[in-house]
Order: structure tokens, then C-alpha cells, then sequence
């Protein structure tokens, strides 16, 4: 496949990576010769300066026979006009665009992306994405890392054993045969700094961080089971009153529990918008490193604390000074992921990265074969894919002891009709089952070629 990826910031360098990683055809497009390098030199693409809606600069790059273009520069307005461009110039078929203002997301103006007026096939918000992402946070309190499959029904879940856990020193096997109803399997474990996948045979150890696939109807129970309390969040104060914080708060606003939220806002005018946009939520503005405005928001009586402020340095101090304050639960937006290694010294219990979020979703929409969902694990390090088995593929009708996954991957759940079940070796994975799969980065390539059907997707 060849594509085009518009940006080679953050985001755009990932996505390059990925695709490239898996022999695609991969031409990066930048106004900045710095970030051409970069991506250059570290990566398996080609690299074209220059602004990304000029024609002459896509043609550069390809476009006349592209597949896919995806434009994720810093602008809302350029990623625009490079797919209009794209359309009407070089008839380029699929077109991905990452946009950030509200004003173009709100679903009134949705007609404005048909192919007939502004070409875009695929809209991505990253906003949206991290306040989905920090939603699922608080619904799993006790994870650091959480994204739900199947429509809802699977859960994958990331915690950190301490010595409360009652299943510590067990093999895994021993776990299937003690609670043989339970449907959960954990299918990731990094253990000092290092992300593998384990064996029938490993045990857990303290300290590990692992990642859990179950039915949402036995979250809770599976969060026992690993040492974790189910206890839900009612009252939650969010530092940054954002974009990305204020998505939150609508959302909570909307939910039928009533989670209980405050906002603290640093930015006055931004504070204002906040509170004119929303109803039951109350509204501070101030600094939230302020402890004496901490205890105005009754920090001691929060269930969490949500720092989404567009400063790294920031949510990490705030969650550190609200955990020390009293509040049992801190989440921080942090999009440096070398940041990420803080999390355990700060004592902060999840972190979201707006990188993983945004590539995450972007992949799922490039995937070849019958690709539904795609989710980034860690610095890349692993993804989990949910895919539907199309015939012929060389997973379909076949038992699961006799499909050749590679060591770094684990079938973690099967969709077969309106069932969802755990796998076992002699499970039989048929032609319209989805299933979801835990797979080291190294691992990836060769799971798309097993899940490929005949003709490819695009």
C-alpha cells in the first residue's frame, strides 16, 4: 500500500513508523527539513519538504498513484485543503484527517465532510480521543490503562501487582483451573521495563504491571482477584478546563450516574467559556499547584483527580499534590512518554498519552484486511487488534493449537455471534468470529499477513 502522511511531528513520525515498519510504501511530507530528516535517517520512508497542500508537493510525493493519504500536521486548515487537494487533484481514494477545533467537529456541520463538498473520509479529534480515554480511567479506577473491545463487551485492563495480590507466585495455568468461569486472561506483563508476552507456566510477581483481558460483566471481579478495589468514582476534579477537560465534563454532565465534577482553570477567559458551556459543574479559576485552591475544591473529599492541562510538568506536579493532599486516585495527561516512567516514584496511579490515543486511531482506519479496532500499548511497544476472520484467511477454520501465532502474540477473546468467550487451545476460530489479540510490536506484521483475507481491503 502507498501512502502519504502529512506531518511528521509526533503523531505523523509514529504512524510512519508503524506502516513502514510493515513494508508499506511510506512517503513522509513536512515544511520543516529537521523532522524530514528525523524521519528519514531513524525510519524506512521517503521524505518530501515542503507544504503539505501544494500540489506540486503532493505530486512529489506520490500522489498520483497513492492509496491513502493521511494529513496530521499542527494545522486544522492545511490537513483540510491537502485532502481536498488530494480529491479533486490526484483522485487519491481514502483520506484521514486529524482536526482539532471544535467548531469543525460539531456534529451539526457533519454534511461539510461529504465527497461533494470537503472530501474527508476519516475525521480523527484528538481531544475527543484523550477525554474518551480519560472516561475509561475513571470508570477502571484501579488500572493504569484501560480500552474497551468488541463493542463494549471486552475490557483490556493494565494494573500493577503489589503484595495484596492473593495470586502472586501461581502459574498462570493454576489461574485458569482455580476460577475456571472467570472470563479473563492476562496476556501482557512488563516486568523491569521490559514488555513480553508470558507462558501457561510464568507466574506474577509484585511490582509487575499487567494487562488483563475480561468480559466487562466480570470487571469487577477480576479486579478482586488481582487486588484491586471496583469502588466507583463520584466526585472528580479536573485541572484544565480545555478542550480536552471541558469534553470531560460535558460527558460526565451527561452520564446517568451523576459523577460530581469541578473544574480549576488557570486561563480567566478560558475559565468563563467553561462555565457558560456547562450546567452542574462548578468552575475555578486559578492555578491548580495553588494548594490553598486545592482545598476550596475539597481535594481531600475527591474520589480523583484528572490534570489535562497542556503542560506535562504541570499534571504531574498537581497529581503529586493532590495524592499528597489526601485524594486517593491522580490521572495525568502526559504526552512526553519518557515522562511515563515517573508515574510510580510520583505516585500517580494512570497516565494518557495523546500520542498513543491519536495513532491509535488513525490505525485503526489503515489496517489491511477486516482490521476493526486497533490499540497502542506503552511507547508502541505492543498493540492490540480486534479483527474479524474472513475466509480464506490462515486462521479461519482452524482450531486455535493449530493457527501459527507467532510467540509475541496471545488470542485474548472470540466473538461468535452474541457470545463472547475465552478461548481454549481446541476452540475452532470460524469465518465471521472477531477475535482480539495482545501483540508485541516485532509480531505485528506477521499477524496482518495470518488475518489477511484473499483480497485485501483496500
Amino acid at each position: 500500500m502507498k501512502v502519504i502522511i502529512c506531518g511528521a511531528g509526533q503523531v505523523g513520525w509514529q504512524i510512519a513508523r508503524h506502516l513502514s515498519a510493515e513494508n508499506n510504501d511510506v512517503t513522509v511530507v513536512d515544511n520543516n527539513p529537521d523532522l524530514i530528516r528525523r524521519a528519514t535517517e531513524s525510519l524506512d520512508v521517503a521524505g518530501i519538504t515542503g507544504f503539505a497542500s501544494y500540489p506540486d508537493v503532493l505530486e512529489r510525493a506520490g500522489a498520483n498513484d497513492a492509496d491513502m493519504i493521511i494529513a496530521a500536521t499542527f494545522s486544522d486548515e492545511v490537513n483540510m485543503v491537502t485532502c481536498q487537494v488530494a480529491h479533486s487533484v490526484f483522485s487519491v481514494q481514502r483520506k484521514i484527517a486529524r482536526l482539532r477545533a471544535q467548531s469543525y467537529l460539531d456534529a451539526i456541520y457533519s454534511d461539510l465532510y461529504r465527497r461533494d463538498h470537503l472530501p474527508i473520509d476519516v475525521v480523527i479529534s484528538p481531544e475527543r480521543e484523550v477525554a474518551e480515554a480519560a472516561l475509561q480511567r475513571l470508570q477502571a479506577p484501579a488500572t493504569f490503562d484501560t480500552e474497551q473491545f468488541l463493542d463494549g463487551k471486552v475490557q483490556l485492563i493494565g494494573v500493577v501487582l503489589d503484595e495484596s495480590c492473593a495470586v502472586l507466585n501461581t502459574p498462570l495455568r493454576q489461574l485458569s483451573e482455580l476460577f475456571s468461569t472467570l472470563r479473563a486472561i492476562v496476556v501482557g506483563v512488563r516486568r523491569e521495563g521490559s514488555l513480553f508476552v508470558p507462558e501457561p507456566g510464568d507466574q506474577l510477581f509484585a511490582g509487575d504491571q499487567i494487562y488483563i483481558f475480561t468480559h466487562t460483566e466480570d470487571l469487577g471481579r477480576t479486579l478482586e482477584i488481582f487486588g484491586k478495589s471496583a469502588r466507583k468514582r463520584e466526585r472528580v476534579i479536573i485541572i484544565g478546563g480545555g478542550n480536552v477537560g471541558l469534553s470531560v465534563a460535558r460527558k460526565l454532565e451527561r452520564r446517568t450516574d451523576r459523577i460530581r465534577a469541578r473544574i480549576i482553570e488557570r486561563d480567566r477567559q478560558v475559565a468563563e467559556r467553561a462555565a457558560d458551556a456547562l450546567e452542574r459543574t462548578i468552575v475555578l479559576h486559578g492555578d491548580g499547584l495553588d494548594r490553598d485552591l486545592l482545598d476550596e475544591a475539597n481535594i481531600e473529599d475527591a474520589d480523583a483527580v484528572l490534570a489535562v492541562t497542556d503542560d506535562d510538568k504541570t499534571n504531574l506536579l498537581v497529581s503529586t499534590r493532590a495524592k499528597a493532599a489526601g485524594c486517593p486516585m491522580a490521572i495525568a495527561l502526559v504526552n512526553d512518554p519518557t515522562l511515563n516512567s515517573l508515574m510510580a516514584p510520583l505516585n500517580i496511579d494512570a497516565f494518557i498519552n495523546p500520542r498513543a490515543t491519536t495513532v491509535s486511531s488513525i490505525l485503526r482506519h489503515v489496517r489491511h484486511g477486516r482490521v476493526r479496532m486497533v490499540y497502542s500499548i506503552g511507547d508502541a511497544e505492543a498493540e492490540v487488534i480486534e479483527a474479524k476472520v474472513m475466509a480464506p484467511s490462515s486462521i479461519a477454520d482452524r482450531k486455535l493449537r493449530d493457527i501459527p501465532f507467532p510467540e509475541g502474540v496471545l488470542l485474548g477473546m472470540v466473538a461468535k455471534g452474541g457470545e463472547v468467550i475465552r478461548p481454549r487451545a481446541d476452540t475452532v476460530i470460524e469465518e465471521g468470529d472477531v477475535i482480539v489479540m495482545f501483540c508485541l510490536a516485532k509480531d505485528v506484521p506477521e499477524v496482518e499477513r495470518l488475518i489477511q483475507p484473499g483480497i485485501g481491503y483496500f
